[in-house]
């Protein structure tokens, strides 16, 4: 089977707060991109139907009529981590919460309840992944994606959009591409997704983007340096940001001179990543890149 990571054209999924305007929207794309959705949940609403899927009011009760196995969440902020919960213990194989603006406190109780618990958690606050031409789930734009075997894992929606269509347009695919999310309290890290794309055989190179605040990218970073057999190729987004402005996500802010772009992109540069300067040439770095580490295929052709 090509299996890419995590998810793939077999993966059922279920709908957590399915009947909300934003969820009925996104439902309807991922249906026509092809992924398997099973069930749906908002409580008080089983019996009913949305885009011809069943809605159930637990999400123990839909795994249990459809076997679904990973759970997407449009829930409003004041539920999320909630929703969160109760993925987590139907014992999901993964959770991934589109919500934005979910209180940090809320998210601090849920990544210390799942500690040691099976399900993975992807966001909050995220696109979602896809495995291009088998399964989207989130909100990614699905036909910008093209089959194939660049994984890209990044903290921003856009410019995951941004990467993804660059690789596109020269006729190079994606074996995943991930929206880990731009929170300070996160489920899945850069590192859990690097592991992932290092370990899967079906991806040749990644694209790591990145924004200032926190010291995720370092640690990223120094991981790649010491256990990444594969070429990344990485971005820092916010680069003109000034110190102690909070910008577009929760994460992305500067203290104290650390998490800066500056800081990350000289961790990154020793740590032997390929750093892009501009996001325009995102493309066209990793096409050089494939080139100097003889994986550039046929298939490609640009």
């Amino acid at each position: 089977m090509n299996m890419s990571i995590w998810i793939n054209k077999e993966t059922k999924v279920l709908v957590q707060g399915i009947t909300g305007k934003t969820a009925i929207y996104h439902t309807k794309q991922m249906l026509e991109y092809g992924t398997k959705i099973v069930a749906g949940v908002t409580p008080g609403k089983e019996g009913t139907l949305v885009e011809g899927v069943p809605v159930f009011n637990t999400v123990e009760k839909a795994i249990k009529k459809t076997s679904a196995n990973v759970s997407v969440i449009y829930v409003p902020a004041k539920f999320a981590a909630d929703a969160i919960l109760e993925a987590v213990d139907a014992e999901l194989d993964m959770v991934i919460c589109i919500t934005e603006h979910i209180p940090v406190k809320d998210m601090i109780t849920v990544k210390r309840y799942m500690e040691g618990k099976k399900t993975r958690l992807i966001g909050p606050n995220c696109p979602g992944i896809i495995t291009p031409e088998e399964c989207k789930i989130g909100i990614m734009p699905g036909y910008i994606h093209k089959k194939g075997r660049i994984g890209v894992v990044s903290r921003s929606g856009t410019l995951t959009y941004e990467a993804v269509h660059q690789l596109s347009q020269r006729g190079i695919g994606q074996s995943s591409a991930v929206g880990i999310g731009g929170d300070p309290a996160i489920g899945t890290d850069f590192i859990d997704v690097l592991k992932a794309f290092n370990r899967d055989k079906n991806t040749d190179a990644v694209i790591m983007i990145g924004e200032i605040g926190g010291n995720d990218e370092e640690r990223a970073a120094l991981w790649i340096k010491k256990n990444m057999n594969k070429p990344v190729v990485g971005f820092i987004s916010g680069k003109t940001a000034p110190a102690g402005k909070r910008m577009g996500h929760a994460g992305a802010i500067i203290s104290g001179g650390k998490g800066t772009a500056n800081e990350k992109i000289k961790t990154m540069k020793n740590c032997g990543i390929h750093i892009v300067e501009n996001p325009t040439i995102i493309g066209d770095t990793l096409v050089d890149v494939l080139k100097e580490n003889n994986l550039w295929r046929s298939e490609y052709g640009v």
